[in-house]
């Protein structure tokens, strides 16, 4: 199978998107009709700018309302088809790319439409050129790729074949099996694209909702194995319509869609124990096993606050960097490493963002084939000064330019802590955290499925539903992703939230730190009634819960007084759901705007949601109207 995308999934004007489908490292490329009626150039100055740029132009598409018209719209038919061949002579393709008519003057039968097939593959065939036929999902007479397939079929010629589309068919839950039962070469094209399952109708759904592979929830596992039991081998094209994409950088969007073929394609040919395509096989997506630490970028003016801050949530100082000015804290199995070094990757990223985490490390199963398979899947890696004798982490950029390092128990990467530092030991009483429980990172709502997708194609993941959450300036989107999470303890859990509205506090914090980033971390304790006592005697800065809200959930829970009495006092919310009980607790936000949260888990799933809008108004209210606390 050969990756190719079409330019309506991209912004912009014809020639941007050519040169970001080429730096995207796409070969093939098929022209949306609209992007080439509205360029200021001829169709010759369009296929040398895609000879220079080293792309194949596949088709132009699409071609509509073609078939079963009577006479004399049928011979008229035909010659804006001749038209059509003549522009893809001179655009140097050969498919004229055929949907299935949606036309009130058009008649049905599938004999007659054989006819006309029939005719088109005569007069393509003349030319040297071929004709696909592609079953819309709203198509008046033909919505079903069986359908066109028998069309096709009873159309008899070697000029004239069937394009397959994952939308068309995946949205009205087609069966699939008969794939398989079509000849491999009587199958021209296919394109492919996801989507969240939405009660639409289905010209609404395609126009505004589609999206790139594993961004959604369609069965395309199902839809790329029938495929490989056809063996085909063409051309597999990305045609996304999707606002948030065309509202969002083309080269963003153009890698993801690279990004998201090349995870395809490796996946079906691993389940078909065959390649099925020019892509090399991709090394099996790791296991990870946990966060290995989280890096803060802090400069000396903050430094001490920070510390300060740290000790007051129980965590100890136990190693001090043999070269740089970098300190390692510690409790149960987190660590918190904070980079205060002039010098380098941290030192920039504090510039740009001031105190904020700048890297993350996960203890995957294998570090080396897991920057391998990051690599090859288009992100960029990234080597840091190292010291003689040091360890150098291997490393990709992640979310708004940070860093995510990679160790494991293979070889001397799991020894980071004790190469790379020398211990210290510090005497501070425990606050009983356990564990790092979730990671949440808030981001520009446009990047929300980039970064869906380049944790999904990376690591093993399980998506949960994605959740709408209310904030006092308008909604927040939010798509939990877990990874390596057993009988919920260890892995990665990740929370990403985004808004379309600027005055929600995910904005806000976007709008303040200057980009994308790590908004909160939540800790994890065994008994979160001692660890808020530790962290009030410590005055760690507690955000206050209102009493209305313990108020409802005594009404609802019934708890008992005494209970009720250490929640409210503490500030500890509350939620279950059917599997077990959740507690969870913030401290105040920080300046930047990012913060901490303090979780208890009993068997819980979830994180909080029903907790999530009350927690916002009491930041909001603390925060103000306007702005976040500056730094």
């Amino acid at each position: 199978m050969i990756p190719a995308i079409a330019t309506v999934c991209l912004s912009g004007s014809l020639p941007e998107k050519l040169r970001a489908i080429a730096d995207a490292g796409f070969s093939d490329v098929e022209i949306f009709e609209n992007d080439l009626i509205a360029y200021h150039g001829s169709p010759s100055d369009v296929r040398k700018l895609c000879a220079d740029l080293g792309l194949n132009i596949i088709t132009v598409q699409p071609f509509r309302d073609f078939e079963g018209y009577d006479e004399p719209r049928r011979g008229k038919t035909f010659d804006r088809a001749e038209r059509k061949f003549d522009l893809l002579q001179t655009l140097g393709a050969d498919l004229l790319f055929v949907c299935s008519s949606v036309s009130p003057e058009a008649n049905g039968g599938i004999e007659r439409l054989a006819a006309d097939f029939h005719e088109l593959g005569e007069r393509a065939a003349k030319r040297g050129l071929r004709a696909g036929f592609e079953a819309l999902a709203w198509g008046r007479f033909v919505n079903d790729y069986r359908d066109a397939w028998e069309i096709v079929r009873r159309a008899a010629h070697p000029s004239v074949g069937l394009i397959l589309d994952s939308f068309h068919i995946l949205s009205r839950g087609t069966e699939l099996d008969s794939i398989a039962t079509i000849p491999a070469d009587r199958v021209f094209f296919v394109q492919i694209a996801d989507a969240p399952k939405l009660n639409l109708d289905y010209l609404s759904w395609s126009r505004h909702w589609r999206c790139m592979p594993g961004q959604g929830e369609l069965n395309l596992a199902a839809f790329m194995d029938a495929l490989a039991a056809m063996n085909y081998r063409g051309a597999t094209s990305l045609e996304i319509f999707n606002d948030r994409f065309r509202a969002g950088s083309a080269r963003s969007v153009a890698i993801d869609g690279h990004r998201s073929l090349i995870a395809l394609i490796d996946d079906a040919s691993k389940r078909a124990k065959r390649p099925l395509g020019r892509i090399n096989a991709l090394p099996e997506r790791p296991t990870v096993e946990s966060v290995e630490f989280i890096e803060f970028a802090v400069d000396e003016t903050e430094r001490h606050n920070f510390i300060d801050l740290l000790h007051g949530l129980g965590f100890q100082l136990t190693g001090k960097h043999r070269s740089k000015d970098v300190i390692l804290f510690s409790q149960g199995d987190i660590r918190i490493v904070v980079n205060s070094d002039k010098e380098g990757f941290a030192h920039s990223y504090n510039m740009s963002h001031g105190t904020s985490v700048c890297a993350m490390a996960l203890r995957v199963s294998d570090a080396l084939t897991t920057l391998a398979r990051g690599e090859a899947l288009l992100e960029e890696p990234y080597a840091g000064a190292i010291g003689p004798g040091e360890l150098s982490l291997p490393a990709v950029r992640g979310l708004g330019g940070s860093l995510i390092y990679f160790v494991d128990d293979k070889s001397e990467l799991s020894r980071w802590s004790e190469v790379d530092f020398e211990p210290v030991v510090e005497e501070t009483k425990s606050a009983g955290l356990l564990s790092i429980d979730h990671i949440s990172q808030t981001m520009q709502y446009e990047e929300m499925l980039t970064w869906l997708l380049y944790y999904t194609t990376l690591l093993k993941t399980a998506k949960l539903p994605a959740q709408a959450v209310m904030d006092p300036g308008g909604v927040v989107q939010s798509q939990v992703i877990e990874a390596g999470v057993t009988d919920n303890r260890g892995g990665l859990r990740l929370v990403l939230n985004g808004s379309q509205s600027h005055r929600t506090l995910s904005s806000r914090f976007v709008t303040e730190f200057f980009g994308s980033g790590v908004q909160h971390i939540a800790f994890e304790t065994a008994d979160i009634i001692a660890t808020m006592e530790t962290l009030a005697r410590n005055g760690v800065a507690i955000l206050a819960i209102p009493e209305n809200y313990y108020d409802d959930l005594n009404a609802k829970l019934e708890f008992d007084d005494t209970t009720l009495a250490k929640l409210k006092r503490l500030n500890i919310m509350f939620d279950r759901d059917t599997n077990g009980i959740f507690f969870q607790a913030y401290t105040q936000t920080l300046p930047g705007g990012w913060f901490f949260e303090i979780v208890q888990r009993s068997d819980y799933k979830g994180y909080g949601a029903p907790n999530a809008a009350i927690r916002l108004v009491a930041q909001a209210r603390l925060v103000g109207p306007d702005t976040l606390p500056r730094r």
